[in-house]
Parts: C-alpha cells; sequence; structure tokens
C-alpha cells in the first residue's frame, strides 16, 4: 500500500508530461511550418523583384533611346518566361489560411507585372519595326505605360509579401491577451 501512492503520483505525472511534450511537439512542427512558407515566400518575392529589377533598367534604357529595340527582345523573353513561372510557383503555395488573400494579391501583381511587360514588349516592337516618325508616340506611349506598371507591380510584390510574412492568425495574436474582439468567443 505504500508504494501504490507513489507509484500513482508517478503515473499521473507522467501523463501530465506526455500531454504537454505533445502539445509542445505540435506548436513546434507549427512554427517551423510557418518558418517554411515565410521563407519560401520571401526566396520567391526576392527572385522576382531581381528579374524586375534587371529588365526594369533595360526598358529605362530603351525608354530613353539608349538601346535599341532589339536589344531588349532577349531578356524581355526571359523575364517573361520567368513571370509565368513564379505566377505558378506563387498559386502552389500552401501556407496558413490567414494569408490566402495576401497570397492571391501576390500572384496577382506577378500576372500585372506579365501585362506590363508584354506591354513593353508591344511598343519595341512597333519601335523596332517602323521608321522615325510612323507610330514612334504609340511606341513610346506603350513603353513608358510597361515600365511604369512593372514598377507599380514590384513594389506592390514587395509589399504582399511582407505582409504575409508578418501575418499572424486571429489564435496568435488572442493568445497572450485574456480580451477578444467583438464577435469572438
Amino acid at each position: 500500500m505504500e508504494l501504490l501512492i507513489p507509484l500513482a503520483i508517478f503515473v499521473v505525472l507522467l501523463v501530465v508530461f506526455l500531454a504537454v511534450l505533445r502539445r509542445v511537439g505540435i506548436v513546434v512542427a507549427e512554427s517551423r511550418e510557418s518558418a517554411t512558407f515565410r521563407r519560401e515566400v520571401e526566396d520567391l518575392a526576392a527572385r522576382v523583384d531581381a528579374t524586375l529589377a534587371d529588365i526594369v533598367v533595360r526598358i529605362d534604357a530603351l525608354r530613353r533611346q539608349q538601346i535599341e529595340a532589339d536589344e531588349i527582345a532577349a531578356p524581355l523573353d526571359a523575364a517573361l518566361d520567368a513571370l509565368v513561372r513564379y505566377s505558378e510557383e506563387a498559386r502552389s503555395l500552401g501556407g496558413p489560411p490567414i494569408v490566402a488573400m495576401a497570397k492571391a494579391s501576390l500572384a496577382a501583381e506577378i500576372d500585372r507585372a506579365d501585362r506590363a511587360l508584354q506591354m513593353v514588349e508591344h511598343g519595341a516592337s512597333i519601335l523596332g519595326s517602323v521608321s522615325s516618325g510612323q507610330r514612334f508616340g504609340e511606341a513610346q506611349t506603350a513603353i513608358k505605360r510597361g515600365y511604369l506598371n512593372v514598377l507599380h507591380a514590384r513594389d506592390a510584390i514587395a509589399r504582399h509579401a511582407a505582409d504575409i510574412a508578418n501575418a499572424r492568425s486571429a489564435e496568435d495574436v488572442h493568445w497572450y491577451s485574456r480580451r477578444r474582439g467583438a464577435g469572438e468567443t
């Protein structure tokens, strides 16, 4: 009988310890998954930014007539191909439900950059195919609009990636607080 009480206490403590250990394991796994997702988003945003940074410099040179229209064709095609891959990658990212809207916005902005580069490609093809007076204004307008849209999309991509990296679920936000917002239980 004397051994039964300490043995029962030991069993109870073991069960409590295992329950706490299991919960800690779940939290660590979720934290690791969240960190991996954030790294994937940051990596994608960095690659998109690098691609756009390179092509923006070339578009600006074309816009200022420092290079010929045919000099931008190959880099523009490479950037367009890369953006298609990045858009597919953005759509296939996992992540918690709290970032679904920001993730969709990230993919939409990558598509916006793709359309802007297509506009630049259109302007460059006009510029390369006509003599100096014919449709020059149209070509310059298409190039300038595409250039500005690429700049805006680039900024928006960085902003959405930061929103995703800083996102916290409602449970994370209220974990340390006793008060809950209206409508929450």
